[in-house]
């Protein structure tokens, strides 16, 4: 399920779009961010889908090499083993991805050679080696070698980035994310609606995240400017801006949200996504203004549309 500092994330990614567009945006903000967590669902439904189809390969493997004119023993005796493996099992049973699969139709897209390449690369390692030579089944060596599929051979792969690219044009955003939700979802398939990973709370949270921001705009900058000390605010990175505006909102506006753990993740969101500079300077203007904002009894958590 994708998480607050994804959503985080993701509303930073909208609001740095929208500065680019300087204010004139070709569709209306909260249908933009909208738009952008759905690409993300089906980005990763795709990549699902492609470790499914690598350790299934291993059946068609088999038929290929034993419908040889001469086949050898080793031709007709391919193990098969991670075909059963029981994660892809569980996926392939969840209704959910089933019925993403019908929505989003990941097969128009599929790298069928890629397939084929992860796939002989996979079975010359010495973990799968390990894998197969295992007599018996357990959930652990099930999850690992999807991983190892996941994380060793997919992600490194170049060629098979570049076809991420081509077609998912988030890829570049989410890249961190996917790998993230995907080593959590592996370690419990099914876990994931994946018709939509962004529940109601989640999704209300992004959506009144964004508006704050935007809508209070004068007001979060009227509370930061006189922090900025010697800084040109003109001058101060956008991301880390945006960020600062998005804390204070949360310190103003989300009352389920404590404002020590705001601050920890925008901290932490600037040195992921900014510079180490960036997680400090970050930290010394919410610290400040949450000081100042308690001072003056102005932390009430209200909802940003009833707050003048």
């Amino acid at each position: 399920m994708i998480s607050r500092r994804n959503i985080r994330v993701k509303v930073m990614q909208v609001l740095y779009s929208l500065d680019a567009l300087e204010g004139k945006p070709t569709q209306e903000p909260v249908k933009l961010l909208r738009k952008q967590l759905d690409a993300s669902r089906e980005l990763f439904v795709y990549l699902l889908y492609i470790i499914n189809n690598v350790a299934l390969y291993a059946e068609k493997d088999a038929k290929l090499k034993a419908s040889k004119n001469l086949p050898s023993y080793e031709d007709l005796h391919v193990n098969t083993k991670i075909s059963g493996n029981t994660i892809i099992w569980k996926v392939l049973e969840n209704d959910t991805y089933r019925a993403a699969l019908e929505n989003d139709k990941p097969l128009k897209n599929e790298p069928e050679e890629q397939i084929r390449k992860i796939y002989q690369q996979l079975v010359q390692t010495e973990i799968y080696k390990k894998y197969i030579a295992a007599e018996q089944r357990d959930k652990k060596s099930d999850t690992e070698i999807l991983k190892f599929i996941f994380t060793d051979l997919m992600l490194p792969n170049e060629d098979f980035v570049s076809h991420i690219e081509e077609h998912y044009t988030n890829w570049d955003d989410d890249a961190e994310m996917m790998n993230l939700l995907m080593l959590n979802y592996l370690q419990k398939p099914g876990s994931y609606n994946l018709t939509d990973m962004v529940s109601l709370e989640k999704w209300l949270f992004a959506k009144n995240l964004l508006s704050s921001v935007l809508e209070k705009h004068e007001y979060l900058m009227s509370l930061i400017k006189p922090k900025l000390k010697n800084w040109d605010a003109d001058r101060i990175a956008i991301l880390d801006m945006l960020m600062i505006q998005m804390g204070v909102s949360e310190l103003l506006y989300f009352e389920t949200i404590p404002t020590k753990v705001t601050i920890n993740e925008y901290i932490d969101l600037a040195k992921d996504y900014s510079t180490q500079q960036s997680g400090q300077f970050i930290n010394g203007i919410l610290d400040n203004i949450h000081k100042e904002l308690l001072e003056k009894g102005a932390i009430q958590k209200i909802d940003f549309k009833q707050k003048a």
